[in-house]
């Protein structure tokens, strides 16, 4: 942006100096011109002062040789009947039709122009003054003028295309900085702020920013505030079933609905607790994916032994931080290893692969046949929500993964998130 002021004022000043060059250039030469036609008439009009007082040729010889340009061979007299005093440059036809006319007149030589000056002396005879003016002569001091024009112009482009750019530099780097905080703002730093700077219309935009990311960072919040509020609401009715799994008799499904009570009752304040920490607190938020996933492990093991499925865990020896809140790595565990236990019958066996690379979850069961229409919100081809493999799918992007769901080796489905390359777990 910055280079494209610099050549629209360089355009717009060129246009500019040469409009004025053109015409300056022309005016100059002709100023010289006419100094020299100017300078010619005075040189014939000394002479014209000498006829008027006598027309004897020695006087006039005399004359001719004492004036510039007599002494340089530029100047004759032409009387009646006579041969020309001086240096003549002109031919007999314009010398008489000057002095028929009795008027003054430029002549076309060779190497120049001539100025003829007529006058009539007391005894009625015509003499035509003649003053030789060279090319040269009228175009004195010309290339020089030219010179200083062409300098100046080149200044007059150069300072203005400079300033131009100083000016221009301001709004490009407001724009910048502008599009900067945009792009910070849209990769989830909602701190972020424009400092208004540069001319008033970017001034207005930053301040427009600035209140956009308030208003931003405010919804969120409410947002949050508002799960947060919900989650709440559920503890009424799970503490009923609290009640209702204490006053079952003593066995493996009372125990079972009891861990279920404290692990759903852990889950909601878990939830209510990073729904208030705020957008800003979430994002420096880093959990540590192997110590949630044997945490969800412990509760969906049991459901596994009920439905007699075999299971296994290969790696897990080294933590997996992720720039993911802890409740919202919970939901993407717990809907990777939910749709094995939803989407296959009982006894189908389940693969967990964790490490640096990634998260797979293989199974034995019939597979994803639409993985497309699999990660569609709200739209599911199994009777369920739709919202699980889109969680799944919202979590790889925020912690800079992709999510993988293809044929899994033990022939069913592979639903995971990779943080390297595709061939880094296989």
């Amino acid at each position: 942006m910055r280079w494209a002021l610099n050549r629209l004022a360089l355009a717009i000043t060129s246009m500019v100096a040469l409009a004025f060059l053109v015409p300056l250039t022309l005016a100059t030469r002709q100023i010289a011109y006419d100094r020299a036609i100017s300078d010619a008439r005075q040189q014939a009009t000394s002479l014209v002062t000498v006829l008027g007082v006598d027309a004897d040729p020695t006087l006039l010889t005399n004359a001719v040789a004492s004036t510039t340009a007599g002494s340089r061979g530029r100047l004759a007299v032409h009387l009646p009947d006579v041969a020309p005093i001086g240096v003549s440059h002109t031919v007999a036809g314009q010398v008489a039709g000057a002095a028929q006319d009795r008027r003054s007149a430029l002549a076309t030589v060779p190497d120049g122009v001539a100025y003829l000056q007529p006058t009539v002396l007391t005894d009625g005879r015509t003499v035509v003054v003649e003053v030789f003016v060279p090319d040269a002569e009228t175009r004195r001091g010309v290339w020089p003028a030219w010179l200083v024009l062409g300098g100046l112009a080149i200044v007059l482009v150069a300072g203005s295309t400079l300033l131009a750019d100083r000016l221009g530099s301001q709004l490009v780097k407001a724009t910048r900085q502008l599009a900067t905080s945009t792009r910070r703002l849209g990769g989830g730093d909602l701190a972020t702020r424009v400092e208004p700077a540069g001319p008033r219309e970017l001034r207005d935009a930053a301040a427009a920013f600035n209140t956009m990311a308030d208003d931003l960072r405010s919804l969120l919040d409410k947002e949050r505030e508002l799960a947060a509020d919900l989650s709440h609401r559920l503890r009424t009715p799970l503490t009923a079933l609290r009640l209702d799994a204490e006053a079952m008799p003593p066995g493996p499904v009372a125990d079972r609905m009891r861990q279920a009570c404290d692990l759903l009752d852990e889950e909601l304040e878990a939830i209510i607790t990073g729904a208030r920490l705020g957008v800003e607190a979430r994002g420096r938020e880093r959990t540590d994916l192997v110590e949630v996933l044997a945490d969800r492990l412990a509760f969906w093991s049991v459901l596994a032994e009920d439905q007699e499925r075999p299971w296994q865990v290969v790696g897990g020896e080294v933590p997996v931080m992720l720039p993911l809140p802890r409740s919202e790595l919970i939901l993407v565990v717990d809907a990777m290893l939910g749709n094995v236990f939803s989407h296959t019958p009982d006894g189908v066996a389940f693969r967990v692969t964790v490490s640096p690379d990634g998260l797979l979850v293989d199974d034995a069961g019939p597979g994803i046949a639409d993985p497309a229409m699999a990660v569609r919100r709200g739209v599911s081809g199994a009777g369920s929500t739709g919202l699980g493999l889109d969680i799944v799918r919202r979590a790889a992007t925020e912690s800079g993964g992709e999510l993988v769901i293809e044929r899994s080796p033990l022939g069913g489905a592979r639903v995971g998130i990779l943080f390297a390359a595709r061939s880094a777990v296989s």
